[in-house]
């Protein structure tokens, strides 16, 4: 499993646009945050209504599936650029300089085209709910009260495209490292070791003193 990866910054092109990618995923995942909470007021509202007076939210079971993918996808290209999503580094970990640019480079590049699929594939669905022409533009809609499902459907590619562009401005700054040999490059996530996660955490605690 990866350690704690941190994200070189300076001047560059692709460092600039890594940062303009980066506030973009920020909102998503605040999106994402939000959509969590909404699920607590949604089961705040429900239950009480229920205990209360009887009367539990119409359509809950909609509510929530109209929600899940704000859960789901819209934090995954932020977690991306830190490089916090769970992997095996058994082998990965032992790798140094041009051979673990390269490493990197590859494997982001297969997760690039799966990605590529998941959005050509999700965009395929969405649009086979999507219809001008139909009441709320929805050829389908959900059980209980009848919400339209496409606004759902399409937070799929949406958020699969963002992840994407982090993914080719990933493979871009691997590429970079593995032709210049570099040994901290920009834009992409750097797996530290434990002493460097300790000091981290240590300098952490040390600025909320």
């Amino acid at each position: 499993m990866a350690g704690q990866a941190s994200v070189l910054e300076d001047q560059s092109l692709l460092s600039r646009f890594d940062r303009w990618l980066l506030s973009l995923e920020q909102a998503l995942a605040l999106l994402s945050g939000l959509a969590v909470f909404s699920l607590m007021v949604l089961a705040v509202v429900s239950v009480g209504g229920r205990n209360t007076a009887n009367m539990p939210l119409p359509g809950y079971v909609d509510w929530i599936e109209q929600v899940m993918p704000l859960v789901a996808f819209m934090g995954i290209s932020y977690v991306q650029r830190d490089g916090s999503h769970i992997r095996m580094d058994i082998v990965v970990g032992r790798l140094h300089g041009r051979a673990l640019w390269f490493v990197e480079m590859l494997t982001v590049l297969l997760v690039l085209v799966l990605m590529v699929a998941l959005v050509w594939g999700s965009w395929a669905h969405f649009q086979r709910s999507f219809d001008f022409s139909a009441p709320l533009w929805s050829r389908d809609s959900s059980i209980d009260i009848g919400i339209p499902i496409w606004p759902a459907k399409l937070l799929a590619p949406v958020a699969f495209s963002v992840l994407c562009v982090r993914l080719v401005l990933q493979v871009w700054g691997y590429g970079r490292a593995f032709v210049l040999g570099l040994a901290n490059p920009v834009a992409v996530p750097l797996i530290q070791d434990t002493v460097a996660q300790a000091a981290a955490e240590a300098e952490q605690l040390e600025g909320q003193e």
